[in-house]
C-alpha cells in the first residue's frame, strides 16, 4: 500500500457526484488520499484534490511567499479561503461544499483527471471536453509545450 500511495494520478474518470456533493473517487486515486485530503479551486476553472502530505508541501511553499508582494497575496487568498480539508468515506466517496461545486460548475457528475505526482483534477465534464480539444491539435500542443524543457 506505501508504493500505491506514492503512485502518479493519471487517468479520466466520469464519476457521480450526489445531490449532497460527494463525490465518488477513482478506485485508483483512493489509497493515496487514505489519509486525508484537501479540495480546492484550481487553475482554468476546475478543482484540484491533493493528498494532505503533498497539500502541507504546496501550502508552505504559498504560505514562504513574501507578503510584501501583492501576486503571492494573490495566490495565499485565492488558494486557502476555498481549501476544504475532507476524507474519503466508507463508498470511496469526498465532500465537495457547494461553493467549490458552483465554482467548477459540477452538477450531477464530474471528470476526475491525473494532475500528476501530487494531486488528481475536477472538472465539470463539458468543461473538461472544451479544454481538452484544444489538446488534440499536435501543432499547437508542440508549440504550447516547447518552451518547458521537456
Amino acid at each position: 500500500m506505501s508504493g500505491r500511495r506514492d503512485a502518479v494520478f493519471t487517468g479520466e474518470y466520469r464519476h457521480a457526484v450526489d445531490e449532497k456533493g460527494r463525490l465518488a473517487v477513482p478506485a485508483r486515486f483512493r489509497a493515496q488520499l487514505e489519509g486525508g485530503c484537501v479540495v480546492v479551486r484550481w487553475l482554468d476553472t476546475c478543482l484540484a484534490i491533493f493528498p494532505l502530505p503533498a497539500w502541507e508541501v504546496l501550502a508552505a511553499k504559498v504560505s514562504a511567499l513574501p507578503m510584501t508582494d501583492p501576486n503571492a497575496r494573490l495566490l495565499q487568498r485565492r488558494l486557502f479561503a476555498g481549501a476544504f480539508e475532507t476524507e474519503i468515506d466508507k463508498q470511496g466517496r469526498v465532500l465537495v461544499p457547494q461553493s467549490l461545486r458552483e465554482f467548477a460548475e459540477l452538477q450531477g457528475e464530474a471528470m476526475v483527471t491525473g494532475g500528476g505526482q501530487d494531486h488528481a483534477e475536477i472538472w465539470a465534464p463539458v468543461r473538461w471536453e472544451e479544454y481538452s480539444q484544444g489538446l488534440e491539435d499536435p501543432s499547437a500542443f508542440a508549440a504550447a509545450i516547447a518552451g518547458l524543457g521537456i
